[in-house]
């Protein structure tokens, strides 16, 4: 492994840089805790312009929950929440993602979930940048009560690394795939697999999704999450989303965190 220089720390929400000798990456806290920008060998690897908003740019965190959850609507303990609809007529990948994180140490920012989420609680976000991989880490902790948590995140890759190139070639091969309704929501039953292009949630990953631009980097997929939604429906992007479940997961069978036991999941890319 190789050593890590790290930039100056700076305080609150300032963007901040980890290097390596072959990688950098950006990291800008009130842009909702995202890497900005991640550059291997000397080439950009993911899409850095937010001309398709925020939801559209870098490799940002899903907290506290990733994917759409059902007209913004679910039950826990038997009594029903509301969220903001904020994509068609769902709500999607959670509040973090457009919230303002705070860097508290070298490595690590935070976010308080607060309004409109019900439950409030913590999100923790870690980087670790070596010469040959990026782990990142998400962790959920819950203030006094029990509360159904799904965490993930969504890079945006480029399908090219300049304009003259060939197209990234994506490696990954899925078990299953969850089965869509006409409103485009996991039923929660599996299906096959069927050919692309895809905006689907896949399980029974044999090996690690990878990514290789010809005439740049190799880079691999890993993850403590066992869900993957991959979306290879844009001309110049795709995405391939670690995520510790299935989209409207809160109206099936939701994994919940309790207070002193923080909920924690990582994704790593390794080059």
């Amino acid at each position: 492994m190789g050593s890590t220089a790290y930039a100056r720390r700076v305080p609150s929400t300032d963007p901040f840089t980890l290097t390596s000798s072959r990688a950098s990456v950006g990291v800008d806290p009130a842009a909702g805790g995202r890497i900005t920008t991640l550059i291997v060998d000397d080439r950009e690897l993911l899409v850095t312009e937010p001309t398709g908003g925020s939801l559209a740019y870098g490799c940002y965190p899903m907290a506290p929950w990733a994917g759409r959850i059902r007209h913004g609507r679910f039950e826990h303990n038997g009594v029903g929440y509301g969220l903001p609809i904020t994509m068609g007529d769902h709500a999607i990948h959670g509040t973090a993602y457009g919230q303002e994180w705070e860097r508290t140490g070298t490595t690590a920012i935070t976010t308080e979930l607060g309004p409109p989420w019900p439950f409030g609680g913590w999100v923790e976000q870690t980087f670790e940048l070596t010469d040959t991989h990026l782990e990142v880490t998400l962790e959920v902790t819950a203030l006094d009560t029990v509360m159904p948590v799904m965490v993930g995140w969504h890079p945006w890759f480029r399908r090219r690394l300049d304009p003259a190139a060939d197209q990234v070639e994506l490696r990954f091969a899925p078990g299953a795939m969850y089965i869509l309704d006409d409103e485009e929501i996991p039923t929660g039953d599996l299906g096959p697999v069927p050919a692309g292009p895809w905006d689907n949630c896949f399980v029974g990953v044999a090996s690690p999704p990878t990514l290789e631009w010809p005439g740049g980097p190799t880079v691999a997929l890993t993850s403590s999450c066992d869900h993957w939604v991959v979306y290879t429906e844009p001309e110049h992007a795709l995405c391939v989303e670690p995520q510790s479940g299935a989209p409207d997961e809160f109206n099936r069978t939701p994994q919940v965190v309790a207070p002193g036991e923080p909920f924690e999941r990582w994704m790593r890319f390794s080059w």
